[in-house]
């Protein structure tokens, strides 16, 4: 009888808790992300806040991270080619007339970055490092 009871009060609050957190009114949407631009990059993606980047994100992040862009550099000429790569490999559709503005953009803020390598080392005095205590291996 004493479980019978227990049984019953547990019944009772668990009916009591689903209905009070069931509600009729549907779940509210997550407030949207706000932009947030530090030192020129947009916070969320790293891509250069400038020009039609709001076109970039939109079309080029639907499938793809931002980081394939951001780690790449490409001329014009070369950025459409990998579009069209997209397009004829990948399913990217036709960006109709946004392809001219987004190529615009990457070729502005992604183009060849003319860095190369540092130059050789032409005046370094080399010498030859002996082994522990001045001795060679062959004075031991």
């Amino acid at each position: 009888m004493r479980s019978l009871r227990h049984f019953l009060l547990l019944l009772f609050l668990v009916v009591v808790l689903v209905q009070a957190c069931s509600t009729d009114e549907a779940p509210s949407a997550p407030p949207p992300r706000r932009e947030n631009i530090v030192d020129g990059l947009d916070s969320l993606t790293g891509l250069i806040a400038q020009g039609d980047y709001r076109l970039v994100k939109g079309n080029c992040l639907a499938c793809h991270s931002a980081k394939l862009i951001t780690q790449n550099r490409a001329t014009r000429e070369g950025w459409l080619d990998m579009i069209h790569w997209m397009q004829e490999t990948q399913g990217l559709p036709d960006l109709g007339k946004n392809e001219g503005p987004i190529v615009d953009y990457l070729a502005t803020y992604y183009a060849p970055e003319e860095t190369g390598r540092r130059p050789p080392l032409d005046s370094v005095e080399w010498y030859i490092l002996s082994a522990a205590g001045g001795q060679s291996s062959a004075e031991r």
